[in-house]
């Protein structure tokens, strides 16, 4: 089981900056995107980092290794990163299945356009943190990163926006690491359908009214 978030924050430049930290008790198998901890393994953490517009490091996964010792974070874990205020994170649930996105739109693209659609608002970035309650095959996995993605694109296009997403989503999809494993994650699947939907809830709540970056609100 992944706890739900505890919000909390780091010092940066004079400054204390967000994050949402999810700790499971017992180890997770995890599927996804994100630049620290992407790929497919057993993790025992998330982390989703606010980071002003300004960022420029080059080395992500380093910085969010960085915040984890900051947090004492044991083991292995996953690490996403936002312009968006992570304090606004939308909370969804469907049939067992959990979900949690911080949504920016405001860099929209298609995923095969050549080049980016008009902002409507400057902050980009959806992470989406899954969490499925039996354990899932890797074929399972992965085909949940896509019905999660999917259900992103079906929100962002129901709100309006010629979009897929944004250059830099990223998703990540966790379950227990031991029993029986469920062998498809597709939108119509036992568990894949509450997925999509709760992905989709969640996406179209927080992509519903303007994201101001969090470094705008604290310039202001």
């Amino acid at each position: 089981m992944l706890s739900e978030p505890t919000l909390t924050s780091r010092a940066e430049s004079g400054r204390d900056v967000p994050l949402l930290c999810w700790r499971a008790p017992a180890p997770l198998l995890a599927v996804g995107s994100a630049p620290l901890g992407g790929g497919i393994g057993v993790r025992r953490w998330v982390l989703n980092a606010t980071v002003p517009m300004s960022y420029d490091r080059d080395d992500p996964a380093a910085h969010l290794a960085e915040l984890a010792r900051g947090l004492d974070l044991d083991g292995p874990g996953v690490g996403l990163l936002t312009g968006v205020d992570v304090t606004e994170v939308v909370r969804r649930t469907d049939g067992g299945v959990r979900v949690w996105a911080t949504v920016g739109l405001g860099t929209p693209v298609w995923a095969a356009a050549p080049a980016p659609a008009t902002p409507a608002q400057r902050v980009g970035t959806v992470n989406i943190v899954v969490h499925v309650p039996v354990r899932l095959g890797d074929a399972a996995l992965v085909n949940a990163v896509a019905t999660a993605t999917e259900a992103k694109a079906q929100a962002i296009w129901e709100l309006g926006l010629p979009a897929t997403g944004t250059a830099t989503d990223a998703v990540t999809v966790l379950c227990p690491a031991d029993g029986e494993p469920a062998p498809y994650g597709g939108p119509r699947s036992t568990w894949g359908a509450p997925l999509a939907r709760a992905v989709h809830a969640a996406v179209r709540a927080g992509g519903a009214g303007p994201v101001v970056p969090w470094s705008d609100r604290q310039a202001g």
